[in-house]
This record gives C-alpha cells, sequence and structure tokens, in this order.
C-alpha cells in the first residue's frame, strides 16, 4: 500500500477515494477517525489520508485527483434571477435546470 495523499475533510476523502476506485485504482481512506484527536495531535496528522492499494497507480491516480480539483467552475443566471456559482447544473432557488447553449 501507499499514500497517495491528504484530504481536507472525511467528506472528499471519501469522494476522493471512491472515484479513484470507480477508475480503476483501488483506494481506501485511512485516519477517517483521527479529528477526534485534533488539539492532542498536531492538525497535519489528524487530516484524513488516500492509500492506494497498488504502489504502480500512483502516478495515474495521482493526475486523476489533479485533474478533478482543476474542474472548471461556472457561473451561470436562473431564469428565476439566482445567480448558481460552482460546479452545479440546478438552481437551488427554484429548482430549473441549466439552460445548454
Amino acid at each position: 500500500m501507499l499514500r497517495l495523499t491528504q484530504a481536507p475533510n472525511i467528506a472528499i476523502a471519501t469522494l476522493w477515494a471512491d472515484l479513484l476506485c470507480e477508475a480503476g485504482f483501488p483506494a481506501s481512506v485511512q485516519r477517517q477517525y483521527l479529528g477526534a484527536a485534533a488539539g492532542h495531535l498536531p492538525p497535519d496528522q489528524c487530516l484524513p489520508e488516500i492509500w492506494l492499494e497498488h504502489e504502480e497507480h500512483a502516478a495515474p491516480a495521482h493526475a486523476l485527483l489533479q485533474a478533478l480539483q482543476q474542474l472548471p467552475q461556472r457561473r451561470w443566471v436562473c431564469r428565476c434571477g439566482e445567480v448558481v456559482e460552482g460546479g452545479f447544473e440546478q438552481c437551488w432557488h427554484c429548482g430549473a435546470f441549466m439552460l445548454r447553449d
């Protein structure tokens, strides 16, 4: 097993591990419960970590995570007038979907 990276929180760690597994890179989340020790241990030692099952997957798995972190963010105005930012394709205010060009 090989430690690939640390995640800022357990939700993102789980998301990254799931996406890596779906891409064919078996991964797991470690240290998911160490957040409870924050204050007793250095903060950087309490972050969840992503571990790969096979070391030969390190380079492509790292490239996949880099690509995921650099997805373009959108900003669009819904027909109800609400500004929707981020990767959302549905308005949080009225539920309408983003119109495609």
